[in-house]
């Protein structure tokens, strides 16, 4: 029996960022031996520092891409198009082209958000937006969601029955070592954005300095930043107060899982709106007790005083009085860090994710 084709658009690493991890993943699971995937690269930057920036190679590289999925459209017929949407009025102007171009072709297209500040750009929006918006969005069957938390994002578009939830999971193995110092090793790995709370850390890990604490303790930073002004800050208050820090560049595969086997707790508190971060998957395979922020899906796998600690966004204070607990504690660790592994097994590995997909494509396949 022929398999049904499911045409995936999304970016491919690097840079390595949520949206070009998850498309990774996806095509090469196991859903390729349910489905005929074909792939459209929607990728435009190849950095971190081009995010945002407008230029004629960016515009004419959209038009090649547009150009390239009638082609593919118009050779395959696939049964389903899974098509990322943005969350402003530009990239949704783009990304809402692919959507038309895949109705004009009649075929079935399913969006997906693999954010929470929907609502916050479409308030912020004029009525001729919002209006473009529902009207792109009625030409559609569904939506994806990262987290149950973030349904009702799309409660005025569509039906409940029409809005699914398929969590970020992927297949880690990530044991830990043994370390021959007793210096308790937190990480940090996320891009060196404000967004996400990269100042924050540094401010608490300073408050931290200044307490004298019998345990020793270091940090790791490790990704890229976007921004000269909060580089400038944080490396400013590296220098002037001696911190445990260290910076990385931006790592991938066994460089970073090593960060990860070395780690004894993990933190991550962005200020602005998520989804479902990889990130916070992969220290919670990595069995670490997690410190972040009530943002996006993040509580459905961080459970506050479970496996980690939520605080409030931008308050070093708390995040530092979280570290402390932790470091001071190690049963505490532990503790923490064999729940989070226990909540990873049970509800984020790559074969949770790919059943959802699975059952999602397939229910909208089948709809006449």
């Amino acid at each position: 029996m022929n398999k049904k084709k499911i045409m995936i658009l999304g970016k491919l690493p690097p840079p390595y960022m949520g949206p070009s991890i998850a498309t990774e993943i996806l095509l090469n699971s196991e859903l390729k031996n349910n489905f005929d995937l074909i792939h459209l690269d929607t990728k435009i930057n190849a950095s971190v520092s081009s995010f945002g920036k407008w230029s004629f190679t960016k515009l004419f590289k959209n038009n090649a891409i547009y150009a390239e999925m009638i082609k593919k459209v118009k050779a395959n017929k696939p049964d389903l198009i899974l098509i990322p949407i943005s969350q402003t009025t530009t990239g949704f102007i783009k990304d809402s082209i692919f959507i038309l171009i895949g109705v004009f072709f009649k075929r079935k297209i399913l969006i997906q958000l693999r954010g929470s500040d929907i609502k916050n750009w479409l308030s912020n929006s004029s009525f001729l937006t919002r209006n473009y918006f529902k009207k792109v969005l009625r030409k559609t069957e569904g939506v994806i969601v990262l987290g149950n938390n973030l349904k009702y994002l799309f409660t005025d578009y569509f039906s409940n029955d029409k809005i699914y939830v398929i969590p970020n999971g992927g297949n880690y193995n990530i044991p830990k070592v043994s370390k021959s110092d007793k210096e308790i090793r937190i990480l940090y790995f996320s891009n060196l954005f404000k967004s996400k709370g990269v100042e924050d850390v540094f401010e608490a890990i300073h408050i931290l300095n200044k307490q004298n604490l019998t345990e020793k303790f270091s940090i790791d930073f490790v990704g890229a930043w976007n921004n000269e002004v909060t580089k400038e800050k944080c490396s400013n208050l590296l220098i002037s107060e001696n911190l445990p820090i260290r910076i990385h560049q931006p790592t991938s595969g066994k460089d970073k899982f090593n960060f990860l086997s070395n780690a004894d707790i993990f933190v991550f508190p962005p200020r602005d709106p998520e989804g479902h971060p990889w990130a916070i998957v992969e220290a919670m395979a990595a069995s670490l007790p997690i410190i972040s922020t009530n943002k996006g899906a993040i509580v459905e796998s961080v459970i506050n005083e479970k496996n980690g600690f939520i605080v409030e966004p931008a308050n070093p204070n708390g995040i530092a009085e979280k570290l402390k607990l932790l470091i001071e504690n190690s049963e505490l660790r532990l503790q923490m860090g064999k729940e989070s592994h226990r909540l990873y097994l049970e509800n984020f590995t790559e074969e949770k994710m790919v059943k959802k997909y699975k059952d999602v494509f397939d229910k909208i396949i089948c709809v006449a």
